[in-house]
């Protein structure tokens, strides 16, 4: 029987390696990546059964990742391993397509379990995210507040990595001022007046890194 395939993600490479020491002798590695654009690309070479990945990643985070991944191979099953334990972060990981959420605290001794979990149709969330999350979580409202689109997710993304508007143009295939634009509708749709307002929210919501 074949072994299920994973793709990993991650800018730090010492916990890429980790992740290979506690996976390898039962699955097959078919790649690891940097970055989520480098993911994207990764996976439609790859076709990977599971891909595992960290929230914080540069040029596009974890959870946009995700989403996308969601298109570029549907079947396959995302994990996320990731330092953030709010319930925000979970709840837009899960609703971006993901099946299980390990914190990387626990990861050695559950990133396993997540794997075996997801190979057999189920979900994972950690249960160091307490009850009192996940109940949060589970939760909905009668309404949702107005959200971005993944484009100007992306472009508040590269915006808060401090690219200029020709760089995101560049990178995203669309004219300067289709950039503009979209900064524009960001900065009303979060109700936000500066850039400075802007890299704020990102590294509040975990879209960047904090420098």
């Amino acid at each position: 029987m074949p072994k299920p395939r994973i793709l990993l993600a991650d800018d730090h490479t010492f916990v890429l390696e980790g992740y290979r020491r506690i996976l390898e002798e039962h699955y097959e590695l078919v790649g690891t990546t940097g970055d989520g654009r480098a993911l994207l690309a990764a996976a439609k070479t790859a076709q990977p059964d599971i891909v595992v990945l960290d929230i914080s990643m540069p040029l596009l985070n974890g959870i946009d990742a995700a989403a996308q991944l969601k298109k570029i191979c549907p079947t396959v099953k995302i994990i996320i391993v990731t330092m953030h334990a709010d319930t925000e972060y979970v709840r837009s990981a899960f609703e971006a397509g993901a099946s299980a959420y390990v914190l990387k605290g626990s990861a050695v001794d559950e990133l396993e379990l997540a794997i075996r979990a997801v190979l057999g149709g189920h979900s994972y969330i950690t249960p160091l995210i307490t009850k009192e999350l996940v109940d949060v979580y589970l939760s909905t409202t009668s309404e949702k507040p107005k959200g971005l689109t993944l484009r100007q997710r992306e472009v508040l993304q590269f915006l808060a990595e401090g690219r200029t508007a020709k760089e995101i143009a560049n990178l995203l295939h669309i004219t300067s001022r289709t950039v503009e634009f979209h900064k524009g509708q960001i900065l009303d749709t979060l109700k936000l007046k500066t850039t400075a307002d802007l890299i704020k929210y990102a590294l509040t919501h975990g879209i960047v890194n904090a420098p």
